[in-house]
């Protein structure tokens, strides 16, 4: 597309030619996919600069080095890791042989699905946009992305960039207005990656199963951390201060909320207090301190802490304050006393408000966690081996971090996705490659096979047969 807003008839247009070029060239080779895979990441090294500031411009403010960090780095390893494994997720996959049958073979072919459509968010406007691109090219298909309309800056580099890259009937960028993109998922691609909020997720699905497109939602959701009591207040204080604040808490697996025992809630926030002031020395005027997205966002966060605290909660502001700070720089803050009646107890924050709730047992607060919608990651900090089954084993997540946050995404070969609210399917590693392919499962019989003895008309040799087997 060009760097104007597409409409729905040329994104359909867009669709029949990648569909027809499918049918035309079949599935790729490994050679093809390598080459490919091998030409979007060199595109991404040499565009490193304009990609950090692009998104710097899209943001207000985002360090150039925070950039690198979350998303171009993230984006090479695991282009890196699909390019190195691609030959064994591609090589087909011997299966057992039914006992009656052992005169055949039976295998599962992974074959690409046709045509995968991408809907990426404005928080991470590189990595969840390329990272579902490139596993979906190295499952053989070809990929329509659709990207944030709020991106505008990253957006246009993007299409630009794919456009050197591929020919638009491989890949092709999308771009406009919600509208547009409530076309796009409409569309009835062979599959569709939508990574945002749960209630547009639910708009998503309900769009694709009109043409029954199967779905991957990567949403979110509250992510708890639990600390576990007498667990060094610095070493907790540090990792959640780390994964709540990057990107200005905007982040789908940031640690929403924690739950730390009520023996060392004082500790803890007087660590946590300790670890902001470290982490940006000049509080939110700090120069690797991202600001909200904008200025509806700031709105409505400001509007969560202002509903905590008319109903009772206590608001904090911690680490240093900058009175030169621009607005959307918001200062991190603490709440306490957070209640169910509370709007900050139910919507996902994706910002940098941590409130801060306190358990007497640890029962008690894998009670609290399990009793909620699944989130899409838990954080747990404790070296206590009983205790971390006892967590692992009695809630139920996307992913988990132990005694840190957020780096379970940067595992290539982990799967990555949510559960129940927080989402269905995963794409990274295996996974990834294997939910964008149909597993077609192959059974060639051999020229004598058991099972001919068990066709009609049935007689004494069938009986024997079928009283062996049924035993």
């Amino acid at each position: 597309m060009t760097s104007e807003a597409a409409t729905p008839p040329q994104a359909h247009r867009l669709l029949a030619a990648q569909r027809a070029a499918y049918r035309r060239d079949g599935a790729p080779t490994l050679e093809a996919r390598r080459a490919d895979l091998a030409n979007l990441r060199a595109a991404v090294v040499s565009n490193r600069r304009r990609i950090e500031a692009a998104i710097d411009a899209d943001f207000g403010h985002r360090s150039h080095i925070e950039t690198s960090l979350t998303e171009t780095a993230s984006v090479l390893s695991g282009i890196d890791y699909l390019h190195k494994n691609l030959r064994r997720m591609m090589r087909p996959e011997k299966r057992h042989v039914a006992l009656q049958m052992r005169q055949g073979a039976a295998r599962v072919e992974y074959q690409p699905l046709g045509v995968v459509g991408v809907m990426s968010p404005w928080n991470y406007p590189l990595i969840l946009a390329l990272m579902p691109l490139a596993t979906a090219m190295a499952a053989g298909n070809r990929v329509m992305l659709k990207p944030s309309e709020f991106t505008p800056a990253i957006n246009a580099l993007l299409e630009e960039i794919m456009g050197q890259l591929f020919p638009l009937d491989q890949v092709a960028v999308v771009n406009g207005d919600a509208d547009v993109g409530a076309a796009f998922s409409a569309l009835p691609f062979d599959h569709l990656i939508f990574t945002g909020s749960t209630a547009v997720g639910r708009k998503v699905m309900q769009a694709a199963s009109r043409n029954l497109v199967p779905v991957t939602l990567e949403l979110g959701g509250k992510s708890p951390v639990i600390v576990e009591k007498g667990h060094p207040m610095d070493h907790a204080a540090a990792g959640i201060a780390f994964g709540k604040l990057i990107n200005g808490g905007q982040t789908c697996i940031a640690p929403d909320y924690a739950l730390v025992h009520e023996d060392d809630l004082s500790a803890f926030l007087t660590s946590y207090d300790a670890a902001v002031k470290t982490t940006y020395p000049d509080g939110p005027a700090s120069k690797d301190y991202t600001w909200v997205f904008n200025d509806r966002h700031l709105s409505r966060l400001n509007g969560l802490l202002e509903d905590a605290g008319t109903k009772g909660a206590t608001v904090r502001k911690v680490g240093h304050s900058a009175q030169s700070a621009p607005a959307r720089a918001m200062q991190p803050t603490v709440v306490l006393g957070v209640t169910d009646a509370m709007d900050i107890a139910e919507e996902e924050i994706f910002g940098p408000i941590l409130p801060v709730f306190t358990y007497g047992s640890l029962e008690q607060a894998v009670a609290f966690v399990d009793a909620r919608p699944r989130p899409l990651a838990l954080y747990y900090f404790g070296h206590d081996q009983t205790s971390q089954r006892r967590v692992l084993g009695g809630t139920t997540s996307g992913n988990v971090t132990i005694n840190g946050t957020l780096v379970h995404f940067a595992q290539d070969d982990l799967p990555f996705g949510g559960v129940g609210a927080s989402g269905m399917g995963a794409y990274h590693g295996t996974e990834g490659f294997r939910r964008f392919s149909h597993a077609k499962g192959i059974f060639e019989q051999g020229r004598w096979n058991g099972a001919t003895l068990l066709r009609p008309p049935f007689g004494k040799m069938a009986a024997r047969i079928l009283s062996f087997l049924i035993r």
